[in-house]
């Protein structure tokens, strides 16, 4: 059996290339096109014309899916190693509704595009990094709780450097892009894809859209580190038959052998 092959370790795999899949062939495609600079432009700026857009969109909304599917399971995973600690149960619940938020602003990202509605554009970016940052820092110190009985110490050290990684990203990205639209540079920069070197902010530019890139790539490595939890996950269906038929019919014709259906492993 393959390491993938175990349990539901192909969820956050799953989610992980997915998303990268669509920020890099958005990125080609725009650059194949002429529609933006090939030096690191912004994420958000390889999603804005057709076609890229149509496949920027798509793509995000699976990932969306394959987000929320993954915070679930976790959520699901530390509530049953942790049935009696009631502390660790609150934190969970708030992780996994800060991570919903996180998926759901993914969503408006990939439907609401920066260069046509900018300010929804960038409330769904904070709910996505923003609240995902926070997500992190929840998982993280769960991690530190769950320590050294259910985690090592290693994964939550890995958690915690990725959760830094992130934050110094978010930093960056918000100073660099307050210089860069403070309007020293010239007004209308948000409909802006192509910059010139010899122009005036173009390094503030350069910090902010690696910045983005560096951000979106240590959110997404955040969730390679589930891999090794989710392997010792499984998932089991259970469909009971309450008639046969789909009418109303009466309980005396539903026998014992009749009433479980499928019992199988997903």
């Amino acid at each position: 059996m393959w390491w993938f092959q175990q349990g539901l370790s192909v969820l956050p795999v799953a989610l992980v290339v997915w998303s990268a899949a669509s920020f890099v062939f958005s990125y080609i495609t725009a650059i194949v096109l002429h529609h933006v600079d090939p030096l690191v432009p912004y994420i958000s700026d390889t999603g804005t014309i057709p076609p890229e857009r149509c496949l920027f969109g798509i793509m995000l909304n699976i990932s969306t899916f394959l987000g929320m599917a993954t915070m679930y399971v976790r959520y699901k995973q530390v509530y049953a190693l942790n049935p009696e600690k009631s502390k660790i149960l609150k934190l969970n619940k708030i992780g996994l509704t800060l991570g919903l938020m996180s998926c759901f602003g993914l969503c408006v990202i990939a439907n609401f595009q920066k260069c046509i509605l900018y300010y929804i554009h960038v409330a769904g970016a904070c709910l996505t990094f923003g609240v995902g940052a926070i997500y992190m820092l929840v998982q993280t110190v769960l991690s530190y709780l769950m320590q050294p009985e259910v985690h090592s110490k290693d994964i939550f050290w890995i958690r915690l450097t990725v959760l830094l990684w992130c934050c110094s990203s978010i930093v960056s990205m918000f100073v660099s892009s307050v210089v860069l639209y403070s309007g020293l540079y010239g007004t209308n920069l948000v409909q802006k894809l192509h910059w010139d070197p010899q122009e005036n902010g173009y390094t503030a530019h350069i910090v902010s859209t690696v910045s983005e890139w560096s951000l979106a790539f240590s959110f997404l490595s955040f969730f390679l580190t589930y891999i090794r939890d989710f392997q010792k996950i499984s998932l089991r269906a259970v469909v009971s038959l309450h008639g046969q038929t789909l009418y109303n019919a009466p309980q005396s014709f539903v026998t014992d052998e009749q009433t479980l259906l499928v019992a199988g492993s997903i």
